[in-house]
């Protein structure tokens, strides 16, 4: 169980759905806030350990993105889509008075984050964007939207939960069994009778393929070249490739990257290297009130 080291809070998005978030670190004060936003299956508790890191000097907001976690279920699957992401972000951030926000993506959160940069640039003051780029690997968002679309079933406890999620994720070979157990007790949750179930709405699948005929990422990505970025790749990541993270980095003069050696999608951002050079990212944009 995560240390109770936060506050937890609700807002309603602009249609009403209840929205749940963690918040760390000081309320008044401090350095730029940071926001942290989860993958497509994932959820606030991905974060506990970098807010953790964090909360001395500033203030963390990580929500559950709505479908996810302890934040409702939308009754229209249709309203799991980007655009709906980042409407319910500007809300969130408006309602608890964060104009300017440092932002920590992973995967569909690093997505987000680029999204935010184009929809929202007066709040972004920069980024880290994990294990995700303008280009995505066919066979790792094939991976993906297939995992998404097979998870919805009922297992008997943690262990065959964290048996399923390593037969979906091969590429991910550092990772040992108390690994595979942290990961699925902070995305699937415990019912009455002790069987464990996914913790999103099975219903978040639907859209995934179209989204993903659709996208195209090289305008966002572009529209945060006037703030700070980092970009954290896994070197045997099967989504994002070291051919777009060089492109990435022609596209924004300065970029900073890091490759994880033996870890595939995604980083868990507690890997050697990845907290300072968080800091200093942080500490660059404090300096320059980016």
């Amino acid at each position: 169980m995560s240390e109770k080291v936060y506050t937890e809070g609700r807002v309603s998005a602009q249609d009403g759905l209840g929205l749940y978030y963690r918040d760390y670190g000081p309320r008044r004060g401090g350095a730029t806030p940071v926001l942290c936003l989860p993958g497509l299956t994932r959820n606030c508790r991905d974060f506990h350990a970098v807010a953790k890191g964090l909360m001395a000097d500033r203030r963390v907001i990580c929500p559950d993105i709505r479908g996810r976690g302890q934040s409702e279920r939308d009754p229209n699957w249709r309203n799991y889509d980007p655009v709906v992401y980042i409407s319910d972000f500007r809300h969130m951030l408006t309602a608890l008075g964060l104009h300017r926000v440092f932002v920590i993506g992973t995967s569909m959160g690093g997505v987000l984050a680029m999204a935010m940069g184009a929809a929202m640039p007066t709040t972004i003051a920069g980024a880290l964007i994990n294990d995700v780029g303008p280009v995505i690997d066919d066979a790792g968002i094939t991976d993906i939207i297939r995992y998404v679309e097979r998870s919805d079933q009922v297992f008997g406890n943690w262990q065959d939960a964290a048996d399923f999620l390593k037969s979906c994720f091969l590429d991910m070979p550092g990772m040992d069994n108390d690994a595979w157990l942290g990961a699925v007790r902070r995305t699937y949750r415990e019912r009455p009778d002790g069987s464990v179930v996914i913790d999103w709405d099975p219903a978040i699948a639907k859209p995934l393929r179209e989204q993903r005929r659709n996208a195209d990422l090289w305008p966002l990505f572009r529209s945060l070249k006037k703030v700070p970025v980092l970009v954290v790749r896994g070197a045997v990541s099967d989504v994002l490739s070291a051919e777009t993270l060089d492109q990435m980095a022609d596209a924004i003069p300065g970029l900073a990257t890091i490759t994880v050696p033996g870890v595939g999608h995604a980083p868990t951002l507690a890997e050697a290297n990845i907290p300072e050079a968080l800091n200093d990212i942080l500490d660059a944009v404090d300096r320059t009130g980016h």
